[in-house]
C-alpha cells in the first residue's frame, strides 16, 4: 500500500510540476566551493603579476588560462590537496611553487581561486 502512495505522488508530481526526471539542484561550481575561504591581497595580486601570470594569462606550456572554466573543472575536480600538491611540487610542464619562491600555502591557495574565477569570486 505505501509503494502504491508514493508511486501516486510522484505521478502526480510529474504531471503537475513536470518533475517526472528526478533532477539534483544545481551544483555550486568547483571554482567557488574549492579554496572558498582563499582570498587574494593586493599585494598577492602584484606578486601573482610577477610569477603566476607568466603563464596563465595566455596559457604557456598548456596552463589553464585565467577564468577558463572548462581547463579548470578537471584540475579543481582531483581536489584542493591534490591541486595544492603540484602547486607546491610541480606538475608536468609547471614548475615548483610556479616560480613563487616567497608564496606561502595561503598564497597559493589564494592565486588558484583568482584563477579559476577569472579574478572574481
Amino acid at each position: 500500500m505505501r509503494a502504491l502512495i508514493v508511486a501516486s505522488l510522484v505521478f502526480a508530481c510529474a504531471l503537475q510540476f513536470g518533475c517526472s526526471k528526478a533532477e539534483p539542484p544545481p551544483a555550486a561550481s568547483l571554482s567557488t566551493t574549492l579554496f572558498a575561504d582563499a582570498v587574494i591581497t593586493d599585494t598577492g595580486k602584484q606578486r601573482w603579476a610577477r610569477t603566476c601570470a607568466m603563464c596563465h594569462v595566455r596559457g604557456e606550456g598548456g596552463a589553464p588560462k585565467i577564468g577558463d572554466a572548462a581547463a579548470w573543472e578537471p584540475r579543481l575536480a582531483q581536489g584542493e590537496a591534490v591541486l595544492l600538491d603540484h602547486t607546491v611540487n610541480g606538475f608536468n610542464n609547471m614548475p615548483p611553487l610556479g616560480y613563487c619562491m616567497d608564496c606561502e600555502r595561503e598564497d597559493l591557495r589564494a592565486y588558484i581561486r583568482f584563477m579559476a574565477t577569472g579574478g572574481g569570486a
